[in-house]
């Protein structure tokens, strides 16, 4: 018989590699119990209970057994028993996913404190303050958490509590004044739930217990999940552990700390730290908190042991790593330590920095980064005029340019960010409720709080701009305003600039000058520069082993050759989509279309394509000598057919307009004849790409006469051009074959007309789900496949991406349908089956076909590790995005490395 699933672990039993049963929080605790640090004891229930709780709406039949025995034995060790009146055990009740979610989720500090045991706690602390605080505080936290009572009512009531001793501060109110609010608070849970605040510890504790699964699925953690990629299915864990106070007078406090700054990776002392406060109110950013460099001169003996764990936790763990602490009466606990999040800088810095000291190698290195934090760094930073007015300074909590219209409240910054505005989301502090406006902001500005503030944390791991703290700044959310120290006031709607690097505060626009890393692409920053901390140097390190490590080449979509060099520059290998439909889109080409479109006879039909070939060998001849000696892959022309037409409605009225005055135009006539004609209903799945090849004769095989032309003259100079020739749209090898015997017959005439050798692949998109599914057939007559992968999410999906990005994608996000859109990272299970279908197909026809992908996908970091995974060659994206194509090319590799050697 099988032995019973065990649902909760001490902190003895686990360890750091079981996030995936005991989430984040519990690994670590374990793991810190583990080295033997100061941990206050208590036990994980596991991230498995949690998935049979929310699947079935009633805990696993074993669990409150399990929970008993743990408590008993914890009881046992603390000498103390859950709420008992004289001597009364507390503990909290913390969330811990796999994954750190900051503030997402729910916690309940103090439970066991009752009516009866209050007085025990007066007894066993000797302080009553204390004790009637951390109860208001039970009663504050388990009504909103718990009984769902709303927040604002209890701050409401403690705000007039502090106006009533005329005070702003908490530490203000005296004993007495705790023991009324308590009373209040109790009223205020009767009154919103009809039942009283539960006196029973263990009632306690089962509620907060069920409280922290549900939050799982509560409206903040699912739009976190989303906005960070985190699965759905992972369920989190709960922790209880023993209470240790930080909130038992000034030989207490609590704190938070980091072994490297978070925001710039520099090494020192970073965090905060509170006297006479419990750990909520670091985090809440409620209270402005002294750098953690203040605690050696309240506590020396507390500083140094924090300073000899946090070091001995960095070693451990070869990271930067962020820890809770609290200090009672002046011994140190620890409460959590996690791999910190930190902003892009500081990834790049840190990573390089941990290889110097011989924590990590350049492979490790490279996994601590990724191309999103890469794309961050490429942003423009301010460069502050003469006219630019400084109107406050904060706190540098997460760096970045952000310029937008000051708004209040999180509504307010969705509603004006869905209309197309740029806002900067203005608070005193941020709380969880606060997400889905800071997803919506350009930045974050509070009055309140420091590096380790819900604000700072928050928008640091979502790559936000954030100034915190910024203490001058009197923030009024009701009048919707804030002023400034010099009596500015500043209105909802009025534009400013927050500066994340250096935490000024600027009314209006401040321009902005392009970012250091991509002067570094682009090579014009000054050679050896210590550029911002030897960020530039950090990156180049990284980028050079990602070059070294990666299989996949990355050539660049460009369709000039402007474009060309710039990718080049960043490290294109080619060019991997020319569309030459965007060479026609000039106001003198498009007539030479039009006039092609119109030809009803030979003669004409030929007149238009001898006048489009000269054209056409220019581009060319150009782009050749950009690329020259890498390859460029050339798709011929695929345009929907009405970007070369005249809108109807305006030729109708323009001809309408001229038989009125009875003077008509041969010319318009005939135009809005073959308008009519040729107009569809969806253009995009009309007559486009190889059947515009297949309808108008000789199209194809002029654009391929002038690649073979603008080739032969590169040669013939001395050049080494290396061009591709791509025919789009491809539903079936016969379109392919009949395609492909005229552009072999056009480079057999320039080849004999030049004496040149031309060795010019031909091959094939594959952007239809037909030919995906025919890609073996297909493989026969094509020497190359490139997926278009936009079109293929289309065809695939069902759905024109112009239209549904506008209409409907917004709510299939907010409710889960889609985790990110399809045409931002691939639809591994749908469009990603259908690829990874072709490459296989089309590889046992072709061993030697080349294979690649160049729509929008092929920048994209995680989509990157598909084509990584499935066997393409080279991946092809915008010039800006090659060098995040290349650092996650080198990232895919090592990882595929390490799946294979497991």
């Amino acid at each position: 018989m099988p032995s019973q699933q065990k649902f909760v672990y001490s902190f003895t039993e686990g360890n750091k590699d079981l996030k995936d049963l005991l989430g984040g929080k519990g690994a670590n605790l374990a793991e810190m119990t583990n080295l033997g640090l100061p941990v206050p004891p208590g036990f994980t229930i596991t991230t498995e209970a949690c998935k049979v709780f929310l699947e079935t709406g009633s805990e696993p039949s074993s669990l409150h057994e399990e929970i008993s025995a743990h408590l008993d034995a914890l009881e046992q060790e603390m000498g103390k028993k859950l709420g008992q009146a004289d001597n009364p055990l507390l503990v909290s009740v913390r969330s811990g996913a796999k994954f750190s979610m900051p503030g997402m989720m729910d916690t309940v500090l103090n439970i066991g404190l009752s009516d009866a045991s209050v007085t025990g706690l007066v007894a066993q602390s000797g302080n009553e303050r204390f004790a009637w605080d951390s109860y208001r505080r039970l009663v504050q936290m388990f009504g909103k958490t718990v009984l769902g009572v709303d927040g604002e009512l209890f701050e409401e009531a403690l705000d007039e509590a502090k106006h009533a001793k005329g005070t702003v501060n908490d530490l203000d109110l005296d004993a007495s004044d705790l023991r009324e609010l308590v009373e209040v608070f109790k009223g205020i849970v009767e009154r919103e739930t009809g039942r009283a605040f539960p006196q029973d510890p263990r009632e306690q504790m089962d509620l907060a217990i069920h409280a922290v699964f549900h939050s799982w699925n509560g409206d903040r953690a699912r739009l976190y999940r989303r906005q960070e990629r985190i699965p759905n299915d992972l369920g989190t864990a709960v922790n209880v552990c023993t209470m240790v106070f930080g909130n038992l007078g000034e030989d207490s406090g609590t704190g938070v700390a980091f072994t490297r700054d978070p925001s710039t990776g520099t090494q020192g002392v970073y965090g905060d730290y509170l006297s006479n406060a419990q750990g909520e109110d670091v985090v809440a950013g409620i209270r402005n908190t002294l750098p953690l460099s203040e605690l050696e001169k309240l506590d020396k003996k507390s500083y140094d042991e924090l300073m000899a764990i946090m070091q001995k936790l960095e070693n451990h763990y070869r990271d930067l790593c962020d820890i809770e602490f609290t200090i009672e009466r002046g011994k140190l606990w620890m409460l959590q330590t996690r791999v910190g999040k930190r902003t892009a800088a500081a990834a790049f810095r840190i990573a390089v920095q941990l290889v110097d000291q011989g924590l990590i190698d350049l492979d490790e290195a490279l996994m601590r980064v990724t191309g999103g934090q890469l794309a961050q760094l490429m942003f423009p930073r301010f460069a502050p005029t003469a006219e630019s007015k400084q109107i406050a300074w904060g706190l540098a909590a997460s760096p970045g340019a952000a310029i937008g219209k000051v708004v209040f409240d999180s509504y307010t910054a969705v509603k004006w960010s869905r209309s197309g505005e740029k806002v900067i989301l203005v608070r005193r502090e941020t709380n969880p409720d606060d997400l889905d406006g800071m997803i919506a902001a350009e930045g974050i500005l509070t009055s309140r709080g420091g590096k380790t503030s819900h604000a700072a944390v928050v928008a640091r791991g979502m790559g936000k701009t954030c100034v915190c703290g910024a203490e001058e700044l009197e923030v009024d959310t009701k009048a919707r305003r804030f002023t400034t120290a010099d009596g500015l006031v500043v209105e909802e709607g009025d534009v400013v600039s927050i500066d994340g690097a250096t935490g000024k505060v600027y009314l209006g626009e401040v321009p902005v000058l392009p970012s250091p890393v991509v002067e570094y692409f682009e090579g014009t920053l000054h050679a050896g520069a210590d550029v911002q901390g030897g960020l530039v140097q950090a990156v180049h390190r990284l980028m050079s082993h990602a070059d070294g490590r990666r299989r996949l080449a990355v050539r660049a979509n460009a369709d000039n050759a402007e474009d060309g060099s710039r990718a080049r520059r960043y490290g294109a290998q080619g060019i991997g989509l020319c569309r030459t439909e965007h060479m026609f889109l000039g106001e003198e080409r498009r007539k030479e279309v039009e006039h092609l479109i119109l030809a009803d006879n030979d003669k004409d039909r030929e007149l238009a394509l001898s006048t489009l070939l000269p054209l056409q060998k220019g581009d060319f001849l150009e782009l050749f000598q950009a690329m020259d000696g890498l390859p460029v892959t050339v798709r011929l022309l695929d345009p929907p057919l009405h970007e070369f037409l005249p809108n109807i409605t305006e030729l109708s009225v323009r001809v309408a307009l001229a038989e009125a005055r009875k003077d008509p135009n041969e010319n318009d006539l005939r135009l809005l004849q073959a308008v009519h004609k040729l107009h569809e209903q969806n253009p995009m799945l009309g007559l486009r790409g190889v059947r515009l090849g297949l309808v108008i004769p000789g199209l194809f095989g002029m654009q391929v006469r002038a690649i073979a032309e603008a080739a032969a003259e590169r040669k013939l100079a001395g050049g080494d051009p290396r061009p591709e020739v791509m025919i789009p749209l491809v539903g079936t090898v016969q379109e392919l074959e009949l395609v492909r015997d005229e552009c072999e017959r056009v480079l057999a005439e320039v080849a004999q007309s030049t004496g040149v050798t031309l060795d010019i692949k031909l091959g094939t998109m594959i952007e239809l789900p037909r030919a995906a599914v025919t890609a073996g057939q297909i493989a026969e007559a094509a020497e190359f496949f490139s997926f278009g992968t936009n079109d293929l999410t289309q065809t695939v999906w069902g759905f024109s991406r112009d239209d549904v990005e506008a209409s409907f994608f917004t709510a299939y996000l907010e409710k889960g349908i889609f985790g990110v859109s399809p045409f931002e990272t691939i639809d591994r299970d749908g469009v990603g089956s259908l690829v990874k279908h072709a490459v296989e197909a089309g590889r046992a026809t072709r061993p030697d076909l080349k294979l690649g992908v160049c729509g929008e996908h092929g920048g994209d970091p995680e989509s990157v590790h598909f084509f990584h995974e499935v066997g393409l060659d080279y991946v092809s994206c915008s010039p800006f995005r090659i060098p995040v194509a290349r650092l996650e090319a080198g990232r895919a590799a090592i990882e595929s490395a390490g799946s294979d050697s497991r």
